[in-house]
């Protein structure tokens, strides 16, 4: 008789699986220096994502026959102190997990078909195809997390894909430039996951949401933790969130991100990394439900993020600066909905809007060239869209918010002068703390390091 339980496990580890095997198969060979044919490439893209994305709906369809909502699927132990701590690695499919995944499936899929043609004969065709690959590990290990050790080490690898992708033609200085300015914002948001880890460990022994969460099936666990235990996790979380989702003050680093292909744009900024902050708070909303604090700071957070999204966006110039800001501002209504207590509005709301802009961002390039052909045909340019709020051109409120906008509020310069040179400074103090002590035991001075100072430029330089 056949073991459904079993099955679950087996068709729950082939979701996992086939973009694991895609990444190790493409990134060895490049490793070793076997340099694929594109068309080589293409097969395994396609199978690989087929396979994921039949296993994850035959996982959902066998969830659905059963009458199951949660199947946990435990990998062992990554460390185990008895009575004390337990690092461990699970996955779980629920109506959170399954839904997340078979999207980002769907979604890769037809950015690797799109890709496959866009980028051929690229020299860095074969690169792209396995920061691609890696992309996808890391959406799919992130959605299926049970864990927070699981999620962060999916956050990761969708964090270090993303960058460099976005440097991905670095033999221009800005693209360059632009990831590590992205990377630079991904740390703090990690930094942020992995104290939130941290203080989870301290509450409960193990990063196993389940137990932070409590009893219960998403989106109705009944979290036994205290308001203000709750409230610190989920800043925490929150501060995570920002920095992956582009939320204000974070905001500044996703129209650095289209230096990267507009396949790697599509996928990432239009429709999945950028929701996975998103995504987060809605794994751990039940926190929301315990400390209103919490659930304000999440609705402000999310609203000023669609208002200033929707100023920055309605001054941009290029066709995915623009698409980047209206993603952004539905974004941060999602968050806000989140905070709001609407689970699955947001649920639907994240879908529906990854899909479209998926489809807007790969539209694009063919888009420019439909509206030139038009206004050929016409002879003239196109209508114009009215002025935000009505203002006039004259006002000086019209004349404030036009600064504020093209300026993107300074974001980049507060974040680069209060958060990111404090930390260059410690670091350069400890780097002379750790010289002196070596030179005193040493009795000779040390080389000095290198000083490179650090550079951002303004915000037209990066773009």
């Amino acid at each position: 008789m056949l073991d459904y339980q079993q099955l679950l496990m087996f068709l729950g580890l082939v979701v996992v699986a086939a973009p694991l095997l895609l990444t190790i198969i493409l990134g060895v060979s490049s490793l070793l220096n076997w340099t694929l044919a594109e068309e080589t490439t293409s097969k395994l893209v396609h199978i690989a994502i087929v396979s994921g994305l039949l296993a994850a709906i035959a996982v959902l369809a066998l969830m659905l026959a059963l009458g199951t909502r949660d199947v946990a699927i435990p990998l062992g132990d990554w460390v185990a102190i008895p009575r004390h701590y337990h690092f461990s690695v699970k996955f779980v499919f629920d109506r959170l997990s399954v839904p997340f995944a078979i999207l980002s499936f769907v979604l890769s899929g037809t950015i690797g078909s799109f890709a496959t043609k866009y980028m051929h004969r690229e020299r860095g065709f074969n690169r792209f195809f396995v920061l691609y690959a890696i992309f996808v590990l890391g959406m799919v290990v992130t959605a299926l997390a049970g864990t927070i050790e699981t999620l962060f080490a999916g956050w990761e690898l969708v964090g270090l894909s993303s960058a460099l992708l976005v440097a991905f033609f670095h033999e221009r200085p800005s693209p360059s430039r632009n990831g590590l300015w992205v990377w630079t914002i991904y740390r703090v948001s990690d930094a942020a996951l992995l104290l939130a880890a941290v203080v989870m460990h301290h509450l409960r022994g193990e990063g196993d949401f389940d137990k932070l969460l409590g009893t219960g099936l998403w989106p109705y666990e009944h979290s036994s933790v205290a308001a203000s235990q709750a409230l610190l996790v989920g800043l925490l979380l929150l501060i995570a969130a920002a920095g992956k989702s582009a939320l204000i003050p974070f905001s500044g680093w996703l129209p650095r991100a289209m230096e990267g292909p507009t396949p790697s744009s599509a996928v990432f900024y239009g429709a999945l990394s950028v929701h996975l902050g998103a995504f987060l708070l809605l794994r751990v909303s039940p926190l929301l439900d315990l400390s209103i604090v919490l659930s304000t700071v999440v609705v402000i957070l999310g609203l000023g993020t669609a208002l200033f999204a929707y100023l920055v966006g309605s001054v941009q110039t290029d066709i995915k600066s623009a698409l980047s800001f209206a993603s952004l501002s539905q974004v941060g209504i999602i968050v806000a909905e989140i905070g709001f207590g609407f689970r699955y509005l947001a649920l639907i709301h994240l879908i529906g809007h990854a899909s479209l802009r998926t489809l807007q961002f790969v539209r694009a390039p063919t888009l420019l060239q439909d509206y030139r052909t038009l206004e050929n045909a016409i002879g003239d340019r196109l209508p114009q869209t009215g002025m935000v709020w009505g203002l006039s051109r004259t006002s000086p409120k019209h004349d404030w918010l036009y600064r504020f906008a093209i300026d993107r509020g300074e974001l980049d310069s507060i974040l680069s002068t209060y958060v990111v040179s404090p930390f260059v400074h410690a670091f350069r103090w400890c780097d002379a703390l750790e010289r002196r002590w070596t030179d005193f035991l040493s009795g000779v001075a040390s080389r000095e390091s290198d000083q490179v100072k650090p550079h951002f430029g303004t915000i037209e330089e990066q773009l």
